[in-house]
């Protein structure tokens, strides 16, 4: 076979002239960069733009697509638009394949004549689930149709697979490849002293990551070190179930007076800054509800990083409890507090963990070994599709 040309249809991507992105848009990063160290060629597609342009940057063909604004018609005339462009880029010879995340089943109405593999990062069943609020009818049957349209079927995660069958009802099998990291970006060698106490949490500020836990188990860190100091790196977000506008305000209510001294808030920061924060933690802490398989836990252990992290399902997949890092559920504040604490404590303890942590990055997660294992189910669905 010919170089391999694979196409990635995304509503986000971390690049200055495509706004805002979360864990699908780093993950898709990711592998693209595994995929040219491989010989991949890479078209991006991300829908959701204010404009249609196209440009060519590190390696990666971008096409920034409008979506077309008509009342009662906008997602499926977008679809149609995509489609267009898909089968136009498949029959020049520039695609093999494309492959879309399953996040409220937005390819369930493009039929290309390509390969269309969906990949689970969590759909809004999915996190609905999880979280234990009903899901949006329309986007559970959106999400299911996409599911049983494609051509192949993708999950970053054993747990989310098992979840999402067992949701939508389905037969069909998942292959699990999960979320890679750049070895070479968040290295190692940056070295600093991690005896100043920092405890670093990245990621939303959300309640299906356990924000409102945080809080709650700071304050018992602080009980027993009361040199312990967290710092929290994201975006704020409004919470689903009060309706308040801000979780972070939320969260300042939780903290014991004396706890929220020790608590600094940046906001948001650009994606290309956030390895300079993670080198300075002590350690990083994840207390999540509700997941797929987290970049944030993988990029923390790449740049050896001793890490407490929720327990729940897709967890150890990535950690192994006592070994590379602790696992704890967010509700248990006083476990999950001692842990961090005892690595705080513990200086040789959380030098090992962060040693093994890099070791497993290396062995599991790292872009040439991701890369493969997409590149060889890209080419079966692709020899599927020629028979």
């Amino acid at each position: 076979m010919n170089k391999l040309k694979i196409a990635f249809l995304t509503p986000e991507f971390p690049h200055p002239k495509i706004g805002s992105s979360g864990g699908i848009g780093t993950s898709i990063l990711n592998l693209s960069k595994g995929l040219l160290i491989n010989n991949c060629e890479v078209y991006v597609l991300v829908y959701g733009q204010e404009k249609d342009d196209y440009f060519f940057e590190n390696g990666i063909h971008f096409y920034q697509i409008k979506n077309i604004k008509i009342k009662g018609f906008s997602r499926w005339l977008t679809q149609k638009k995509i489609q267009k462009l898909i089968n136009k880029l498949f029959l020049e010879k520039k695609i093999d394949v494309v492959e879309a995340p399953d996040w409220t089943g937005f390819s369930s109405g493009i039929k290309p004549k390509c390969p269309l593999v969906v990949k689970l990062h969590g759909s809004d069943t999915y996190f609905c689930y999880l979280d234990n609020r009903p899901v949006k009818p329309k986007n559970k049957k959106n999400e299911k149709s996409a599911l049983q349209n494609a051509d192949g079927l993708l999950s970053v995660s054993e747990y989310t697979a098992r979840i999402t069958k067992e949701l939508f009802g389905l037969n069909r099998d998942f292959t699990v490849i999960p979320n890679s990291v750049d070895l070479d970006y968040f290295s190692d060698e940056e070295k600093i002293s991690q005896n100043n106490n920092t405890i670093l949490y990245f990621g939303t500020l959300i309640r299906k990551k356990g924000l409102l836990e945080l809080p709650l188990i700071f304050n018992e860190i602080y009980k027993l070190n009361s040199e312990a100091k967290l710092l929290l790196i994201g975006r704020d977000a409004s919470d689903v179930i009060s309706g308040n506008s801000s979780t972070w305000s939320m969260m300042q209510t939780l903290f014991d007076k004396d706890a929220l001294k020790n608590v600094s808030y940046m906001g948001a920061i650009p994606y290309q800054e956030m390895k300079s924060q993670i080198v300075k933690a002590s350690v990083c802490v994840f207390p999540t509800f509700a997941e797929a398989l987290p970049v944030s836990w993988i990029e923390a252990m790449a740049m050896q990083k001793a890490i407490v992290a929720s327990d729940i399902g897709w967890a150890n997949e990535i950690i192994d409890n006592g070994i590379d890092g602790y696992l704890e559920h967010p509700k248990n504040h006083y476990e999950f507090a001692i842990k961090v604490a005892n690595l705080l404590e513990d200086k040789e303890k959380n030098r090992l963990f962060g040693t093994e942590a890099r070791k497993k990055v290396i062995n599991k997660f790292s872009l040439d070994v991701i890369a493969k294992q997409n590149i060889e189910f890209y080419k079966k669905m692709i020899d599927k599709n020629c028979l």
